[in-house]
């Protein structure tokens, strides 16, 4: 069971990592704010090293992960590029990604309370997942 949902919690983890890059990849080109510009890309790139581990785990168990919901990432996109085109600005970002991380961790409050026998250091990583969720929602508040 412990190595199940241990799996199981990295997949969503490795499915969120995901989806949250590829939203910050999204918005980036519409950014004006350096300080903005700044907060994405560091949250990014710890992303990107959360993301390095999470693939360490689960090659270990012999998995190939999770790519994030294609319907979710449809609807994102669309939702982007229509919030965009009517509203390009420094405000529209924060917005979007204020949502994006708010049903991020949202979504992984639910996996860590559902795959409760996953290993410690599988819901480490997804506590810190959310943790990162939680502080850029907080930083990009002046943007709102």
């Amino acid at each position: 069971m412990i190595e199940q949902d241990t799996v199981k919690l990295l997949r969503e983890c490795d499915a969120g990592v995901k989806m949250g890059v590829a939203s910050i990849d999204e918005v980036m080109e519409y950014v004006k704010a350096d300080l903005l510009k700044k907060l994405l890309s560091d949250c990014k790139n710890e992303h990107d090293k959360l993301n390095e581990e999470i693939q360490s785990l689960l090659d270990k168990y012999r998995d190939d992960g999770k790519e994030p919901n294609p319907i979710a990432k449809g609807m994102s996109w669309v939702k982007t590029n229509v919030k965009l085109a009517v509203n390009e600005s420094d405000h529209t970002v924060a917005d979007l990604i204020t949502d994006g991380c708010n049903m991020g961790v949202k979504s992984l409050n639910r996996y860590l309370n559902q795959y409760k026998a996953a290993d410690e250091v599988s819901k480490d990583i997804a506590k810190r997942l959310i943790n990162l969720e939680e502080k850029l929602a907080i930083d990009i508040r002046q943007y709102l």
